[in-house]
């Protein structure tokens, strides 16, 4: 059975960040042989005076594709490694849903693009969850979390918001690769052209610094811009992360 794994609000300004604890959870899945995990996406919600937050108020998702018989198993290691591992002030919330199983998957990805824009209360998540048979539950502090990682896992469910977690680490800065060979690795799916254009295999790109990709239509997508060059050379580059921050 597929999976989304969702989680919000574990960490404080000295500790580790709730992406990599995501990461850590990730990698226990599949350690213990419980499953195979995606990536890590980075969701965005709104930063508003009326919400408590670290620093940038965002959540982190996964995908994962688990045995029917580990279910609960998992559910129960996510939920105490957030008990035990998250941050002193922090109100850690964990979600995990079963996408075959899930009610409506329009409620739930509807959900996370409103808490993209307005202050939603915990009580409305823990509703939401339970007409749709997801797992909501709240790991300390005041739980405000549940709220985050129910959105996150809306947000990776619609498919078109976030960031994957981490760079490519493959893609070494000031180096160009052609497109075939950045699709040739699978934490690219997709070069895209952010304007629009014609992205071809055989184009280079000229690999900038911290190189990562965005989830759109489902895909972990490269997004480029035309890199403007008298002479030969790469016609692409990948994007900065300041335009990155949008997605």
């Amino acid at each position: 059975m597929r999976i989304l794994l969702s989680i919000d609000d574990t960490d404080n300004l000295e500790s580790r960040g709730t992406g990599e604890i995501a990461t850590l959870i990730a990698g226990a899945l599949q350690q213990k042989g419980w499953g195979s995990p995606g990536m890590v996406t980075r969701h965005q919600l709104l930063v508003h005076p009326d919400i408590p937050y670290t620093s940038h108020n965002s959540a982190m998702c996964f995908v994962a594709q688990i045995d029917e018989g580990s279910l609960e198993r998992v559910i129960a290691f996510a939920g105490d490694f957030l008990n035990n591992e998250c941050a002193e002030g922090s109100d850690p919330g964990l979600c995990v849903a079963v996408l075959d199983r899930l009610e409506s998957a329009g409620e739930l990805i509807a959900f996370g693009q409103r808490a993209k824009l307005e202050v939603i209360a915990m009580q409305e998540a823990f509703d939401l969850a339970g007409r749709l048979g997801v797992h909501l539950s709240e790991h300390g502090g005041t739980g405000q979390g549940v709220i985050g990682a129910l959105a996150g896992a809306g947000l990776r469910l619609w498919g078109n918001d976030g960031r994957m977690k981490g760079c490519l680490k493959f893609a070494v800065p000031g180096t160009q690769l052609t497109v075939a060979e950045l699709l040739g690795h699978p934490e690219v799916d997709l070069v895209r052209c952010v304007a629009g254009g014609e992205v071809r295999d055989c184009d280079l790109v000229e690999i900038g610094e911290k190189p990562k990709t965005v989830l759109l239509d489902g895909a972990s997508v490269l997004l480029v811009s035309a890199l403007q060059r008298d002479g030969g050379g790469a016609c692409w580059q990948t994007l900065p992360r300041k335009q990155l921050r949008g997605y």
